[in-house]
């Protein structure tokens, strides 16, 4: 039996009037003060105008939509009415507030959500762990010297510490599946446009919201009311993903997606052991294959940077980021250099070059075919953005990721809570399926928690709503 969500457990509690949406909200305000210290994963409060909201589900009698008096975090990157975004730069530090609501947060609000507080992300979004020059290193709750990931980082901790049931995510190279790996949460990266966007991301071809959560029943919920069209999105389906059909008939496997050289030991281990488990609850046998068998005329490898970092230098103006370089993170400061240094016609052959990478991928997969691939090729990041301390901080090589190639050919990918590796922190399998066929990928995510459950939050913590006192079914 699927379990169900702590979302539901939330709004039911509030529908039937077994609590208040007041007490939720207050509950969620003193989770974030007693938990996020060590963590510092919430950059900023907004408890008036919370509160008043719940005061006002209340005195209607707790009817609402499907998230009516549920808590949500917002990450920094996106806009809130009346709250500063600041990207995690000090740049923006003085940002004044925003005037409406991003596409996702006005998504959440318009069925009952209540909007709490906002979520830390690395300088920009640009890289896998979550730490910045304005609000500081954000630490994995599971493992506090290592990372959430990044760049929904601040959100994967502090549902992963339970201190809001819902916090939101956005993936432009994996910066939800990372997180969510990191973090032990289950996190999907829709296929590009089933989620329309507004405002259009600095990353044009790449960038899409979506959402991770403590289970598959959440995370349908979740991505069942951010998706749908959005006017000015010309890449924006305009119904929800088609039915695929019952499932894939073939399960490839890969070390990596891009990239070459042997995983780590303590990744290829788990790896491994993900594969066995996956042949075993999926009923498939699995059809391993090498990354250079991806690519038979050759791969993506850091294309993603060269695109990614010329979009962005783009967006806030090549005069701006020369100007701000010295306020910048290390790791923000490098990303943007590599965009100033490209010139136009690298930047168009690396764009020519991605629809050859998406024709390889969708001829490799089909149409029945998802392929299986650790989400992230290490085992952690530092929280300070190191693989080992001898290292510079800040610096990761972009051969760690695994996740660059579903942004880049706009497929669908899922990250599944997959074990623990020994450092402490979750390890994540990740599947890629064919273009629209978000629905296998929930489905089988739904196989895998029923036959392999995960916990709800990291060793110590309560979920949200067995701290409230209420159940969901586990």
């Amino acid at each position: 039996m699927a379990r169900l969500g702590v979302i539901a457990a939330v709004r039911d509690a509030i529908a039937s009037r077994r609590i208040s949406a007041e007490e939720v909200v207050r509950h969620a305000f003193e989770l974030i003060e007693r938990l996020d210290g060590p963590i510092n994963a919430v950059v900023a409060l907004r408890a008036d105008e919370a509160l008043a909201e719940a005061q006002a589900l209340d005195r209607a009698g707790g009817a609402g939509g499907v998230l009516a008096g549920v808590p949500v975090l917002v990450k920094d990157l996106e806009d809130v009415a009346g709250m500063r975004t600041t990207m995690g730069s000090a740049l923006f530090a003085d940002a004044p507030a925003a005037k409406v609501d991003g596409l996702v947060p006005s998504r959440l609000r318009a069925v009952g959500g209540i909007v709490v507080g906002k979520t830390n992300l690395p300088e920009f979004a640009s890289e896998g762990f979550t730490s910045n020059l304005l609000f500081g290193t954000t630490r994995n709750p599971w493992a506090p010297d290592w990372s959430p990931g990044g760049s929904s980082g601040g959100s994967a901790a502090a549902v992963a510490a339970g201190m809001t049931p819902i916090a939101t995510a956005t993936d432009g190279g994996g910066s939800i599946r990372i997180p969510a790996a990191f973090c032990g949460l289950v996190g999907i990266k829709p296929t590009n446009g089933v989620i329309g966007r507004r405002p259009i991301p600095d990353w044009i071809d790449f960038s899409t919201d979506g959402p991770f959560a403590t289970t598959v029943a959440d995370l349908r919920l979740l991505l069942s009311i951010e998706r749908g069209p959005e006017p000015g999105d010309p890449t924006a389906l305009p119904v929800p993903y088609p039915a695929a059909g019952d499932k894939p008939a073939r399960i490839l496997a890969a070390p990596r997606l891009s990239g070459f050289g042997p995983l780590p030991a303590s990744v290829a281990a788990a790896f491994e052991a993900a594969l066995a488990a996956a042949a075993q609850v999926f009923g498939s046998r699995v059809e391993r294959l090498e990354t250079e068998a991806l690519w038979p005329e050759g791969g993506p490898q850091d294309e993603w940077v060269v695109l990614a970092s010329v979009e962005h230098v783009h967006h806030f103006g090549r005069e701006f980021v020369q100007a701000g370089l010295d306020r910048m993170h290390p790791a923000a400061r490098a990303f943007m250099e590599q965009g100033l240094q490209t010139s136009i016609d690298q930047y168009l052959a690396a764009r020519w070059r991605r629809f050859d990478y998406v024709r390889q991928f969708d001829r490799l997969l089909g149409a029945d075919a998802v392929i299986l691939s650790p989400t992230v090729a290490a085992a952690g990041f530092l929280a300070d953005g190191r693989l080992t301390p001898e290292e510079e901080p800040g610096m990761l090589a972009s051969g760690v990721y695994n996740t660059e190639v579903a942004n880049m050919t706009g497929l669908p990918a899922i990250s599944l809570p997959a074990g623990t590796c020994a450092n402490g922190v979750p390890f994540g399998l990740q599947v890629m399926a064919p273009r629209y066929h978000d629905g296998w990928l929930l489905d089988l995510a739904e196989v895998w928690e029923r036959e392999r459950p995960w916990p709800l939050v990291a060793p110590g913590y309560d979920s949200f709503e067995a701290a409230l006192g209420l159940s969901a079914a586990r």
